[in-house]
């Protein structure tokens, strides 16, 4: 195998990665500012109007780990462009459609479009980088997920200043026939050798798909309840569509555990680095995500500081992030990977200690460094982590490893 790309093609073929990973996890929630909106002219309640969410990430949280196994099978390059040319052709439907259950349906073909450009980049990247220089590969990957995954609102709102909700979709529309334009000269093929027997399960697939979409949904219905008044009939759906996603996954799992080439990778969960990676990676994610959920509260609520004046707090933690990662991605293959995100998840387990320790009555300064350490530490961590997740897979199943990030 060549051990990446020349640096021209490199460049080209990275674009092509960047671009598409950032539309991807805009979309995840570029739409929260517009449902309103779209509720409004879709003559549809707001809680129906969740529901153009909802599809948009069931569809890509259950479908992320069957594209990354057919990029296995039939080459990481092929599956990216057709996701990204299904994600582009649906954000036209999206824009044309006019009722809210179309509009969902639309937003779950996007999902799968989405599930195929997230479920091999990181394999891709892999496959673009020669080995010494992959951490920063991995880095810029990083760093692209971190910003676009934050800035989703930001973006809303600057496209909603201009015009209507539509428009969210339509920016897709020629970004997404550059990208493809793009992508097809300048991503690199991989050789692909299916071993006997070895493909796709359908009922996989779907057991997949159930075990994703009805723990998401199950857990995303009991927080929204968080706040609420509570409800007999939605505290009991919640529960129990939460427990029959962990019942499938029971069986889901069971199944996975004896198969040569699984499709939920409990074949890679057996490597131990890998696996540790994987279970640190899982924490440092949910301990930043409650982060953000509740530091709005906080600020508004707690400090009393207008809208403004919160998102421009907040924005400290991604530019951290962003200075911090592509630093770690330079200094991975100097220093060991164990080293460098152990420092970041000691400044990040720092940040967030000195956070809630913040004087009663805080100023902006007081707030900002402690949001940019977070920030730091997570970008610190996040890269090498990264790395140690896609090298320690072997290069045969990198798709797996891509799918689980």
């Amino acid at each position: 195998m060549q051990d990446g790309l020349p640096p021209p093609a490199r460049l080209r073929a990275m674009f092509v990665i960047v671009l598409g990973i950032a539309m991807s996890v805009l979309d995840t929630s570029i739409v929260n500012l517009a449902l309103p909106g779209i509720a409004r002219d879709l003559q549809a309640s707001a809680a129906q109007s969740v529901w153009v969410v909802n599809a948009y990430q069931v569809a890509t949280l259950g479908l992320l780990l069957p594209c990354a196994m057919l990029g296995d099978l039939v080459g990481y390059r092929r599956v990216y462009l057709s996701g990204l040319a299904l994600f582009t052709g649906a954000s036209l439907g999206c824009v044309l459609a006019d009722s809210l259950p179309t509009l969902a349906l639309w937003r779950a073909v996007q999902g799968l479009g989405s599930a195929g450009i997230m479920g091999v980049n990181a394999a891709l990247v892999r496959r673009i980088y020669p080995a010494r220089l992959l951490g920063r590969g991995v880095a810029l990957n990083s760093v692209v997920v971190a910003t676009a995954a934050v800035a989703g609102p930001s973006v809303s709102a600057v496209i909603l200043s201009l015009g209507p909700w539509p428009w969210l979709f339509a920016l897709n529309l020629p970004l997404g026939l550059l990208v493809l334009w793009l992508g097809y000269g300048a991503l690199p093929h991989n050789a692909t050798a299916r071993p006997q027997g070895i493909g796709l399960s359908w009922p996989d697939v779907l057991m997949n798909m159930l075990m994703f979409g009805l723990v998401f949904l199950g857990a995303d219905m009991l927080g929204r309840r968080v706040g609420a008044v509570p409800t007999a009939g939605g505290l009991a759906t919640g529960l129990a569509l939460l427990a029959a996603g962990i019942a499938v996954g029971v069986v889901y799992l069971r199944r996975q555990w004896h198969l040569p080439v699984p499709l939920f990778p409990v074949d890679l969960l057996r490597i131990p680095v890998f696996r540790l990676s994987m279970c640190t990676s899982v924490g440092a994610f949910a301990a930043q995500m409650l982060a953000y959920v509740g530091l709005p509260f906080f600020l508004l609520d707690g400090l009393g500081r207008s809208p403004v004046e919160a998102g421009l707090l907040i924005t400290a933690w991604p530019l951290g992030t962003v200075v911090a990662a592509p630093l770690a991605g330079r200094l991975i293959g100097r220093y060991p990977d164990g080293l460098l995100g152990g420092i970041g998840l000691g400044l990040f387990a720092s940040g967030l200690g000195l956070l809630a320790l913040l004087p009663a009555h805080p100023t902006g300064a007081d707030i900002v460094w402690r949001m940019a350490l977070c920030g730091m530490g997570f970008g610190l961590f996040q890269s090498p982590n990264n790395h140690t997740i896609v090298t320690s897979a072997p290069v045969h199943r990198s798709g797996g490893a891509s799918g689980m990030l």
